[in-house]
């Protein structure tokens, strides 16, 4: 059992029979009446995102998660084909649950796949991933007059991000999995 005061982002907990895992938490103590917890919930089964509120204290029954390290091959518009490293087993996960993820995944990259109660049930990324540039507009000289600026570009995975101007077509690139932003050239 997992209690609310041990509340974690990432944790996955069941309420009611569905499995969803912690995005965010705050624990809220106000001037008058019990404390309590409200939180934004991810669903597992659809990617669903809830807000919901719990008495402080309250009780959930922890799932089990675990990570496997195995192959990204290829997504074909309904699946997202994964190769197991050790057994060669291949599984298939909705491309629709994962598809936020496959942005920063290049096809026969290894990445971990999360099992959550002995499901598959979605890829867990870097912090960041470095990335080539492919397609973006040339800066030009005195575009940046004004105190700098971005410009969008496109990375060998398909993704478009922003980046400052003097990045060019086939720089690396590190670029945050959560929020899309550029960090360095590489």
């Amino acid at each position: 059992m997992i209690s609310t005061n041990q509340f974690k982002n990432g944790n996955h907990i069941e309420v009611d029979g569905t499995i969803f895992r912690v995005q965010e938490f705050q624990h809220v103590k106000p001037g008058k009446g019990p404390a309590f917890v409200r939180t934004k919930l991810k669903r597992v089964s659809d990617g669903a995102v809830i807000d919901k509120t719990f008495r402080a204290g309250e009780k959930f029954r922890a799932v089990r998660n675990e990570v496997r390290k195995m192959q990204f091959l290829y997504a074909d518009g309904t699946s997202a084909h994964m190769m197991d490293m050790e057994t060669y087993e291949q599984l298939e996960l909705p491309q629709d649950l994962v598809a936020e993820s496959l942005k920063w995944v290049k096809p026969n990259e290894e990445v971990d796949v999360l099992y959550v109660d002995q499901v598959a049930s979605d890829i867990q990324l870097p912090a960041s991933v470095e990335l080539e540039v492919t397609e973006t507009d040339p800066g030009l000289k005195g575009d940046t007059v004004s105190g700098g600026g971005d410009k969008p570009a496109t990375l060998e995975t398909g993704v478009t991000v922003k980046v400052p101007l003097f990045v060019n077509v086939g720089d690396r690139i590190k670029v945050q999995t959560a929020s899309g932003e550029y960090v360095s050239r590489v």
